[in-house]
């Protein structure tokens, strides 16, 4: 018997979409080849669309939780950093250049919150586990086959058969692969590490990233956690296991110490080749997360893309399931120039940090533009993501925009947050007129005010400014 959805790869954007299925009634099959879940060092933040997706979801406690506990970890080095006052709450940072001000932003309440990657995994297990997620691990993908009406997937624990396939499986996807994908890009230039070590004179390295003649440094906020870059080529041996000695060596060549490790509880290396998967999808076989684009690590803006993908497929998935198809081409349309967009500038990152005098310049120019009003809005708003705005054909500037929270008052005076009504992963129609609607459109009537319709990923699809009908707009989504 076909499972209705196998997703290949239970990290983060593959959990987050198997979340997504389950809340709107199709209960996936996730496939990972791990036996456990990954505990090196990845991403230290979750941006800020990728939390509002989680939010939606009711996980804005959990992400509370973990986010106090991050920041008492950071807390002694930034305070040592910055002095005894209210320490600035991070906004990001452009190649390195820490210069985005929340305050100066659109809507500075949304920001990204300081979740390391590892912590969101256990979140994200946790509720797929209580939805009754069938997760089943230590298990590869070996071949693939695709027809007209989905995708057999031979594993090694024998073959499956899947109307809808998901490749949630990294940067070197085996579902890409089989499938046939496209992936054209640039080549990498940098060999990178990140490790969380213990050193010897920890006060050679000082908190906080640093260009250097010979390549990038930063070190903290969280303790013990190093990272370099080198702009001399990619790493020969990528897949090497990672030794102290060459961290070591990596870490004094950039910083110009005889800084020395004592101890390493765990590295990676990283490199900057920046790729696309041509189309998100073939027939019935999808990518999602760095199975469909890989780029360098500036800006942390990987994990906020591969959740935000998660989240505009996962709704239009769960009604092809049931019979709507005609919402998937709509997946690659929205989510491939959102991609295009973070790699080129993360290239453009890694350009502005070359360590050579024309790129100083360069890097100056840029620092100025960032101070500016504009300029640092601009900036901001590209590495978070909240500036995405999705072609809808709709006149209205919100219409395809990502709906920040906001407190509704409804009918009868009692307050609700937008975010709270979305949970179960329906639509939602916010307006003080009555109105009949599809299954699966929630009403929240409102005591006055504009009118809105927002779909499942939280994109608004109209609003009575629109210069489409509420009718088309029902139809077209729901």
């Amino acid at each position: 018997m076909a499972q209705d959805v196998v997703i290949v790869g239970a990290g983060p954007v593959g959990l987050f979409l198997s979340i997504e299925l389950a809340v709107a009634g199709v209960k996936p099959l996730v496939l990972e080849r791990l036996v456990e879940p990954d505990r090196t060092i990845k991403a230290a933040a979750v941006g800020a669309v990728a939390a509002e997706a989680l939010e939606r979801r009711g996980l804005a406690g959990a992400l509370d939780d973990e986010q106090r506990a991050a920041m008492a970890l950071m807390m002694p080095a930034l305070k040592a950093r910055f002095g005894p006052g209210p320490v600035k709450k991070p906004g990001g940072h452009f190649s390195g250049l820490f210069l985005i001000d929340q305050g100066l932003q659109r809507d500075p309440e949304r920001r990204m919150r300081p979740v390391p990657q590892e912590a969101l995994e256990k979140i994200l297990i946790a509720r797929a586990t209580e939805l009754g997620i069938d997760i089943r691990r230590g298990i590869t993908v070996e071949g693939l086959e695709r027809d007209d009406d989905g995708a057999t997937v031979q594993t090694s624990a024998g073959p499956l058969r899947a109307k809808y396939l998901v490749g949630c499986d990294g940067g070197r996807s085996r579902v890409r692969k089989l499938a046939g994908f496209e992936f054209p890009g640039t080549d990498p230039t940098i060999t990178g590490y990140q490790a969380v070590v213990e050193l010897d004179a920890p006060e050679k390295l000082p908190t906080g990233w640093h260009r250097t003649p010979r390549g990038l440094v930063a070190s903290g906020p969280t303790p013990g956690r190093v990272f370099t870059a080198e702009f001399n080529g990619p790493p020969p041996h990528r897949d090497a296991p990672i030794t102290r000695a060459e961290v070591e060596a990596a870490i004094q060549r950039v910083s110009g110490t005889d800084v020395k490790i004592l101890s390493m509880t765990m590295a990676t290396r990283w490199t900057d080749n920046a790729r696309q998967a041509t189309t998100y999808r073939m027939g019935r076989v999808f990518l999602a997360g760095d199975a469909a684009h890989v780029h360098s690590p500036f800006g942390g803006q990987g994990l906020n893309l591969g959740l935000v993908d998660a989240a505009n497929l996962g709704w239009k998935l769960a009604a092809a399931v049931k019979g709507r198809e005609h919402l998937l081409d709509s997946y690659t349309a929205e989510r491939h120039p959102v991609a295009a967009r973070v790699l080129e500038n993360t290239r453009a990152q890694v350009a502005l940090m070359r360590p050579d005098p024309l790129t100083s310049a360069l890097r100056a120019i840029v620092s100025d533009l960032m101070k500016l009003p504009a300029g640092n809005r601009y900036f901001g708003e590209m590495l978070t993501g909240v500036g995405i705005r999705y072609d809808l054909g709709d006149d209205d500037p919100l219409v395809g925009t990502l709906a920040k929270d906001q407190l509704l008052t409804l009918k009868g005076g009692s307050e609700e947050r937008l975010y709270t009504l979305m949970e179960n992963g329906g639509g939602l129609f916010i307006s003080p007129l009555e109105r009949s609607l599809p299954q699966g459109v929630q009403v929240a009537r409102t005591q006055g005010g504009p009118s809105m319709l927002v779909r499942p990923d939280g994109c608004i699809a109209w609003t009575d400014a629109s210069s489409t009908s509420l009718d088309d707009a029902l139809a077209r989504w729901f």
